[in-house]
């Protein structure tokens, strides 16, 4: 038995099955001689898989030393020989991602200016990698990341994995250093270097080549937080899917609109501009038949508090377009009081300055709830709990 645990998972990450003497077993937590178990890391998830003929459903470093957590405590103890399975698809998708990330790095090394190493995830179905930047995810497409990245794995660049002096490689500022701040201090670091595209130092699984890492789609860029980039994709089955789904989607979109898929964009911006067109028009009209309907209740003004009010319904209108009309008219009478629906009932007062809007709002908002305010000729209410008709037969009678 080796007075020191090996793990072998980053150097040999193409060994999914070994044999390993148990060293101890501590419930359900197991540690052995040596394993090719990768533990949770970097951003890289724990492997999956099975020990002994158990369910290993957690693997951890601690205090340098790799330890397996087993679903149930497992019937085999310290001393004895076990058989080790790695899942072999759950760590193909993880030494995939990762090499991923590295391309991806590669890509924004060529697309940001001064930047650095932020972040990394491997999630179920998409990866996120952070760039510490003051960049405007705004100014990068995420189509250039994909194709520059897809052009790398295309490119079937060589991946290799080897150690380096510590000191040395942090004085060469083309190796990115994405180990946490709080990683044990060494004198050696493995580097992990994709040919002519990325040198980092790293302590995942990866692939040998780029080109096993299959087509990489960018899900998104983003701004995450402050001088932070996040570019976020997808490798493997996600990413054909995805682009499967984008591709049959804007298929259906063309076919709606007769058009081709080369000729979507310049369709879809034609009727953008046609339906705002449209919405113009649908406004005038809009206008046209609210200053129609304020003229015919302006033809019979009710008597109310000494003077003239112009009460009633309006249709088809907010009260912000209700306002801006009122606001824009003169009326012979004292007071005008328009009350429609909007999501709620709301009510628009406008006055000629001897009574206040504000007083006339107030009425309607403590005998029907809801609020509002405004200046002392134009003011509106909003979240009355009535229908239209009511608060104008309340008005009316008064």
């Amino acid at each position: 038995m080796s007075d020191a645990p090996t793990n072998h998972a980053a150097a040999d990450p193409y060994v999914t099955a070994f044999e390993a003497t148990v060293r101890s077993v501590d419930g359900r937590d197991v540690t052995l001689a040596e394993t090719y178990f990768y533990a949770e890391g970097g951003g890289q998830p724990a492997d999956r898989g099975t020990l002994g003929g158990h369910e290993v459903v957690d693997v951890q470093k601690r205090d340098g030393v790799t330890v397996h957590t087993l679903a149930a405590a497992p019937d085999f103890g310290a001393g004895e020989t076990v058989a080790g399975d790695v899942d072999d698809a759950f760590r193909t998708y993880s030494m995939r991602a990762h090499t991923a990330s590295h391309v991806v790095y590669g890509a924004g090394r060529k697309l940001f200016g001064e930047h650095g190493y932020g972040g990394f995830d491997i999630g179920e179905d998409s990866v996120r990698l952070d760039f510490a930047t003051d960049a405007d995810a705004d100014e990068v497409s995420p189509l250039s990341v994909q194709r520059l990245a897809n052009e790398a794995v295309w490119d079937d660049r060589d991946v290799e994995w080897y150690e380096a002096d510590a000191d040395e490689a942090e004085a060469d500022d083309e190796i990115v250093f994405n180990l946490r701040d709080d990683a044990d201090p060494t004198e050696t670091v493995r580097i992990v270097e994709i040919e002519g595209w990325d040198v980092s130092a790293c302590g995942g699984t990866h692939v040998a080549r780029t080109s096993e890492i299959g087509p990489i789609k960018v899900l998104d860029v983003s701004n995450p937080g402050a001088d932070l980039v996040r570019v976020e994709y997808a490798v493997g089955p996600t990413a054909i899917r995805r682009q499967v789904e984008e591709t049959r989607a804007a298929t259906r979109a063309a076919d709606v609109l007769d058009t081709s898929v080369e000729d979507l964009p310049g369709r879809a911006q034609s009727l953008r501009s046609e339906n705002k067109e449209l919405k113009d028009e649908l406004a005038a009209l809009h206008e046209e038949l609210l200053d129609a309907r304020i003229d015919s209740l302006a033809a019979e003004p009710v008597a109310r508090d000494g003077g003239e009010w112009v009460v009633g319904t309006v249709e088809n209108v907010g009260p912000n377009t209700v306002a801006d009309r009122l606001g824009d008219r003169e009326f012979d009478a004292d007071v005008v009081v328009l009350v429609g629906r909007d999501g709620s009932t709301f009510v628009v007062a406008a006055t000629d300055g001897e009574r206040d809007a504000n007083d006339v709002i107030g009425e309607v908002t403590d005998e029907f709830g809801g609020g509002g305010g405004g200046q002392p000729t134009l003011a509106q209410g909003g979240g009355l709990d009535a229908a239209p008709a009511a608060v104008v037969d309340h008005l009316r009678s008064e």
